[in-house]
């Protein structure tokens, strides 16, 4: 299992409008083999922030199931012009014992 992780800070006054694309745009990610589940949080502490975590069976299926598929596409279309500056995106395996 991999956790995609990525801190996403949105454009001042763009929150309500990236929070309904989001959930829009959750239905290409979840139909990619090797999606496991997807959580997106609001920062307490900053607004605008938002922390992006997805888990995965593996790095590829993120990065070829999905980002080589057509649900990308419409993914990117709907989500990066909310990002200031554009996030790093990262993987990380199993938690610590």
């Amino acid at each position: 299992m991999i956790l995609e992780m990525a801190v996403l800070n949105v454009k001042a006054g763009q929150s309500a409008a990236f929070e309904r694309a989001m959930t829009d745009a959750r239905r290409y990610i979840s139909a990619t083999p090797g999606f496991q589940r997807i959580e997106v949080r609001r920062c307490v502490e900053t607004e605008g922030r938002y922390l992006l975590l997805v888990w995965w069976d593996s790095v590829d299926a993120h990065t070829a199931d999905f980002r080589q598929s057509d649900r990308y596409p419409p993914w990117r279309e709907a989500l990066p012009h909310f990002y200031e500056p554009f996030p790093l995106v990262e993987h990380y395996g199993a938690p610590l014992a």
